[in-house]
């Protein structure tokens, strides 16, 4: 309604208007589609480059061995194996980075004291930076906990203290600074307004236009030379904040540095704890100690059964939920589920395990996965003697794993 004013300055009528926006609307969906399809594209040619980079290093080592093994040389097989086991460890993390950019990565919450945190990093912070660079610390005395995985909050603090190097190549100052913040309706975007913890890293490099801070949490986009980045740390940061219900926010002026934010909702739960640490000395056994073991991929079976029967378990291996049931439904002494969750049949490893709960509810289960399906969770949570292990994982740490749970009776 727009109201038609006299040269008095008077409203002498209203007059009723009305603009056609389906045009526009069409137009703007049109573009979004298309902007959508460019970060697809990119994110897969980012992948498949890198992938392919990891994937000629595995092949090419095997294929070495095989030779090597064919010709009875094996004085340096060992070479070969390190140089597959390395790309594989690399393809490891930028899995992991995937999944966490895409919010789908298995975290495990507790109470956090952000201050107690940056405590324990700040020396391997100064050893990362280098001695170029000034590491300040400011941390708000009686700061609130909240509820976070810590391991990966120490893994984007890292990452974001390494970008803040990268940037000052000369040396200068890095700031990590924590503070209870307000955040009001224009801040918060999908957020509640309201109070929230923060964690502050601020550099004093060279900066960034407009135009590239603007992209800077996007999959694969870097400013880094060729092959001295993945583009992926800054996305991992943010889809990990955004998976812990927080939020990430970014300034920088080319010249005046940049800082980039973390926000998370305060926690009024449960007193701080320290995240649980795995076991790693080689397990052993007790007498008896059985672990059924629920996979499709038989190769992956067969490994598992062998490692643990190297260290002494009895191993019962199954392809799907309908064989464990059998195995579940029985006498058979039982130790520990370990299950993957994708399964075929139509029966998931989770469905399997709350199944099998009402015969044994005191089964310890120990879910193996390659994608954090929403089909583990209930509710957000795993219930009690129920744990996650993502893939891929050296097959000692499972070993490792499988022993720690057990041993907790």
């Amino acid at each position: 309604m727009r109201p038609v004013v006299s040269a008095a300055g008077e409203v002498i009528a209203i007059v009723p208007e009305a603009v056609e926006l389906t045009e526009r609307r069409d137009a703007e969906e049109q573009l979004r589609q298309v902007q959508k399809m460019e970060a697809v594209g990119q994110l897969t040619g980012g992948l498949a480059h890198d992938f392919n980079n990891m994937l000629t290093g595995i092949s090419g080592s095997l294929e070495l061995l095989e030779r090597r093994l064919a010709r009875g040389e094996i004085g340096q097989l060992g070479r070969h194996v390190a140089a597959a086991q390395a790309a594989t460890k690399r393809a490891a993390v930028l899995t992991h980075r995937l999944l966490a950019f895409s919010r789908r990565q298995v975290l495990a919450p507790m109470p956090t004291d952000v201050n107690r945190l940056v405590a324990g990093m700040v020396e391997l912070i100064r050893r990362t930076v280098g001695p170029s660079i000034e590491v300040e610390v400011i941390a708000e005395p009686g700061l609130q906990s909240i509820l976070v995985d810590q391991n990966q909050l120490e893994n984007a603090l890292l990452n974001l203290c390494i970008n803040a190097r990268d940037a000052m190549p000369d040396g200068g100052r890095l700031t990590i600074e924590t503070s209870t913040t307000r955040l009001d309706a224009d801040a918060t975007n999908d957020l509640l307004p309201g109070k929230y913890v923060a964690l502050h890293v601020d550099d004093s490099g060279g900066g960034m236009p407009p135009e590239v801070a603007a992209r800077a949490f996007d999959p694969f986009f870097t400013t880094k030379p060729l092959g001295e980045g993945t583009g992926l740390g800054l996305s991992m940061v943010h889809g990990f904040v955004r998976q812990s219900g927080g939020q990430v926010r970014i300034w920088s002026q080319p010249g005046r540095g940049t800082t980039v934010r973390l926000y998370f909702p305060p926690h009024d739960g449960a007193d701080v704890v320290r995240p649980e640490k795995q076991a790693t000395a080689e397990p052993i056994a007790g007498q008896g100690e059985t672990v059924l073991i629920v996979d499709d991929e038989a190769p992956l079976r067969k490994l598992i059964t062998e490692v643990l029967e190297d260290v002494g378990y009895e191993a019962i291996a199954v392809h799907d939920a309908a064989a464990a049931l059998e195995v579940l439904w029985s006498d058979a002494r039982i130790d520990l589920l370990v299950t993957d969750v994708g399964l075929p049949g139509g029966m998931n490893g989770r469905q399997l395990a709350d199944t099998v709960r009402t015969a044994r509810p005191n089964l310890k289960v120990l879910f193996i996965t390659g994608y954090a399906e929403q089909s583990v969770m209930s509710g957000g949570d795993l219930e009690p003697g129920m744990h996650v292990m993502t893939k891929p994982f050296a097959l000692d740490q499972l070993a490792g794993r499988i022993r720690d749970i057990i041993a907790r009776g």
